[in-house]
Parts: C-alpha cells; sequence; structure tokens
C-alpha cells in the first residue's frame, strides 16, 4: 500500500509537467503534419511571389526543371519552422486563453479577447520560429537566383550553421520585424475568426465536418487577408541581395512597403493571394484535424 502511494506520489511531478508542455507539444506535432500535406503550394506561393509567373506556370515550370522533387524544397525548415513557430504559438495560446478563462470566471472569452491572445501568441511564436522562417524562404528561393549568387543550402541546419557563420547570429533574425507583424495579424485573423465560426456552424447544428472545413475556410480568408501584404514585404526582405555598390534595395520593412506602394500600388502587396489563400485555409484545417486526431489518441492512451 505504501509502495502504490509512493508511486502515486511520484507521477504526479510528470503529470504536472505533461500538463504543461501538451498543448506545446500537440501544436507543433499538429503543424509538421500539416505542412507535410502543404508544401507544394507554399513552395509555388513563394515562387509567384519573387515573380516566377502564375500558379499553374510556376507548378509547370518547375516540374518540367526540378522534377517533383522541387515541390519539397526546403521541407526541411518548414518542419523546423513549425516545430518553433507552431509550436510556440499554439502553447503560448492555449496558456493565454486559460488563464484568461480562468480570470473571466469560468465564461467564454469575448471576441477582442481571443484576438489580443491571438496577437500575443503569434508575437511570441514569430521570435521563436523566426530563424527557420529565413532558412525556408532563402531554401525556396535559391534556384531563382543566378548561379553565382546561389547559396545551395543542403537542409535547414546547414543554412542556419552558413547564415551565422557568413552574416553573422543576429542576421537569423533578419527580417523578424515583419515576421512577427505578420504573425500577429495572421493569428489574430485565424484564432479569432475560427473560434467565432465554430459558435456559429454549431448554432445552425453542423455536424463535426462540416463545422471544422466551414470555419477552416473563414479562418483561412481572414488569415490570409490580413497577413498577406506583412507576409509579401517579409519575402522580399528576406531574399533581397546587395546590388554592385554593395547596398541593398530596401533599408527596411518601412521602406520596402513604401517603395512598393509608390511603384506598383496597393494591390501589389495581394500577389498571389489566390494560391496564399488556398495554402492557408488548408493548412489552417489539416493544422486543427492533426491536433484533433493526436488528443483523441492521447485520450485513449492516457496522456
Amino acid at each position: 500500500m505504501a509502495a502504490a502511494v509512493d508511486m502515486a506520489v511520484q507521477k504526479k511531478p510528470q503529470s504536472a509537467v505533461w500538463t504543461t508542455v501538451k498543448p506545446f507539444v500537440n501544436g507543433g506535432l499538429a503543424g509538421m503534419g500539416a505542412t507535410c500535406v502543404i508544401q507544394p503550394i507554399d513552395m509555388i506561393k513563394v515562387r509567384i511571389q519573387l515573380g516566377d509567373g502564375s500558379a499553374m506556370q510556376v507548378a509547370k515550370s518547375l516540374y518540367a526543371r526540378e522534377g517533383l522533387g522541387a515541390f519539397y524544397k526546403g521541407l526541411s525548415a518548414g518542419l523546423l519552422r513549425q516545430a518553433t513557430y507552431t509550436t510556440a504559438r499554439l502553447g503560448s495560446f492555449r496558456v493565454l486563453t486559460n488563464k484568461a478563462t480562468a480570470a473571466n470566471d469560468g465564461k467564454p472569452l469575448p471576441l477582442y479577447q481571443k484576438a489580443f491572445c491571438g496577437l500575443t501568441a503569434g508575437a511570441i511564436g514569430a521570435c521563436v520560429g523566426s530563424p527557420a522562417d529565413l532558412a525556408l524562404i532563402r531554401m525556396q528561393a535559391d534556384s531563382t537566383l543566378p548561379e553565382a549568387q546561389r547559396r545551395h543550402y543542403k537542409n535547414a541546419f546547414h543554412a542556419l550553421t552558413r547564415i551565422g557563420k557568413d552574416e553573422g547570429v543576429l542576421a537569423l533574425w533578419k527580417g523578424a520585424g515583419p515576421t512577427v507583424v505578420r504573425a500577429m495579424a495572421l493569428n489574430m485573423g485565424m484564432l479569432a475568426s475560427y473560434d467565432q465560426s465554430v459558435e456559429v456552424f454549431k448554432a445552425f447544428h453542423f455536424s463535426e465536418i462540416p463545422t471544422v472545413i466551414g470555419a477552416s475556410a473563414v479562418s483561412g480568408f481572414f488569415a490570409s487577408a490580413c497577413s498577406l501584404p506583412f507576409d509579401y514585404v517579409k519575402t522580399q526582405i528576406q531574399k533581397m541581395q546587395p546590388g554592385p555598390d554593395g547596398k541593398y534595395p530596401f533599408s527596411g520593412s518601412l521602406d520596402c512597403a513604401v517603395q512598393t506602394f509608390k511603384k506598383h500600388g496597393p494591390l501589389k502587396f495581394y500577389t498571389g493571394f489566390g494560391t496564399y489563400c488556398v495554402r492557408i485555409a488548408p493548412h489552417v484545417m489539416m493544422t486543427w484535424i492533426f491536433l484533433n486526431q493526436i488528443q483523441k489518441l492521447e485520450t485513449r492512451v492516457g496522456l
């Protein structure tokens, strides 16, 4: 009897630790699973933003020149990004909403509080995941550069090591400003609209699958509309190269936004919106589906 009590006492700290890290682990695994499915669309989106043509033109060109594997170029960086960014943002969001709900006497959170939690979680996740995001963008854009300017990164860890050695450790956070702002906008649009849409679909007595698909589509649209302008600026900053005079084309995110607006107008920030929206909505949907299945599995095995 005493042994059984001792074992129960020994398990409590482990249970407390698991309870704390569980939202982070589940979020990261769900994001990584979704990325494996969405990576080809993300690759096409980046190439469109770099001026390689329409979605169909990019897809045909990629397949003709580099084969099927080209669509998964940068997958290691994408998985690393989810293991950092999504782990941090979904875990932080759950911690923040749990604390806010407790402070609200257990009542459901109003929309503005969910949006604030999403903004905060997005900022935290972006700060953690910015280096992996930089590696992903560079790996995907590398083959579009002239041969002399290509970096030939082998994988995400090779890219991070090279960037750190060649440009300094702080260069790993190049473009972190627009990355954080973009993540805040995306998570506010995604999380707040998703939760609100789920409530509406449930009010009309939709079953689980239509609710998830419908809410994900609404969530993906608002996440795309809120975040694409910041994503466009972030991509331009992260992939820019110094000119013959050694100067970069943009002095920073604000300069990039101003120059783009003056030269091309506001719609330039929504270049590739269709593909971007198609990528965001399925990724949101797949993330929630993976997360739901992970939680069901944990319940079955008693975790």
